[in-house]
């Protein structure tokens, strides 16, 4: 089983060599990853793998956000050039994390007429103030919610992953996948979840909302609806001044954390830590 991961990226330097080896190591035969001009060392990361000859680098410099689109390329150029069997389409900031070890593994056992899965996320809280920020996001950020909430308070959705086929498309967001048109059933796999790292620093947070909000405004082809978070982010937060708190805000105080942690509302998640802590991974 060939299995394939697309990556949409945009200054994504702090996360995205984790996020390549991550997958790499959990059974991704080639990753297909698309660049929208970023302007940090991103590129120059993904050249490297790409030297290796575990990536395929595309580049798209408008800066749109048109994610449906490239998205959608990356997909049918796994299935049509590179004789993919399933396709995972994947955030830099989101780790898939198959809980046998192994895509494959998770993959062989879906239906052989089940097209595509949906996969829940879990947002992880932003660092710690006290963390110094030279330090690897996946060792300062270890606290994960067990329902995440989108910003309209609704159990955040998860995203899809599909069986390849020259004729799918992946919607905005990656959270829904089209055959001819017509949307495929995903059935929710519980052997796979999504560790989810949206917010890694104040820095990180702003260049995201601007960037992303100011290129889903130059997109005429999307809905309005398509990146409320960014959109909202910006407009009453980042265009007002109160991004900082918003930002102090997403972290709980001390006392807080400790209640969330004791009810459950918040886990410990050291998994990624672990995995990037190994000896043998360093």
């Amino acid at each position: 089983m060939k299995v394939i991961l697309t990556l949409l990226c945009r200054n994504e330097a702090d996360i995205i060599a984790s996020t390549v080896e991550f997958h790499l190591r959990r059974g991704v035969d080639l990753i297909i990853a698309t660049d929208n001009g970023s302007t940090d060392d991103t590129v120059a990361i993904l050249e490297r793998y790409q030297r290796q000859g575990v990536l395929r680098l595309l580049q798209e410099p408008s800066h749109t956000h048109d994610q449906a689109l490239w998205v959608s390329r990356m997909s049918r150029l796994a299935a049509v050039e590179h004789g993919a069997d399933w396709v995972i389409p994947c955030d830099a900031d989101e780790f898939w994390w198959p809980r046998s070890g192994s895509f494959q593994t998770e993959l062989a056992q879906v239906p052989e007429d089940q097209m595509a899965l949906q996969v829940d996320r879990f947002n992880f809280l932003p660092p710690p103030p006290e963390a110094p920020s030279d330090t690897p996001f996946h060792q300062r950020q270890i606290l994960r919610e067990r329902q995440s909430l989108n910003s309209l308070g609704d159990p955040l959705p998860g995203k899809v992953c599909h069986r390849a086929h020259a004729a799918m498309t992946v919607s905005d967001g990656n959270h829904g996948a089209f055959l001819d048109g017509d949307l495929v059933p995903s059935p929710a796999h519980p052997g796979i979840e999504i560790l989810h790292f949206p917010v890694r620093s104040y820095e990180q947070l702003e260049r995201k909302i601007r960037d992303g909000a100011e290129a889903l405004a130059r997109n005429t082809r999307i809905a309005p609806e398509v990146g409320l978070t960014w959109r909202r982010l910006y407009s009453e937060h980042l265009l007002n001044g109160t991004l900082p708190q918003y930002y102090a805000g997403l972290r709980p105080d001390p006392q807080v954390l400790a209640s969330a942690l004791a009810s459950g509302e918040l886990l410990e998640d050291l998994r990624l830590q672990r995995e990037f802590s190994a000896p043998e991974q360093v």
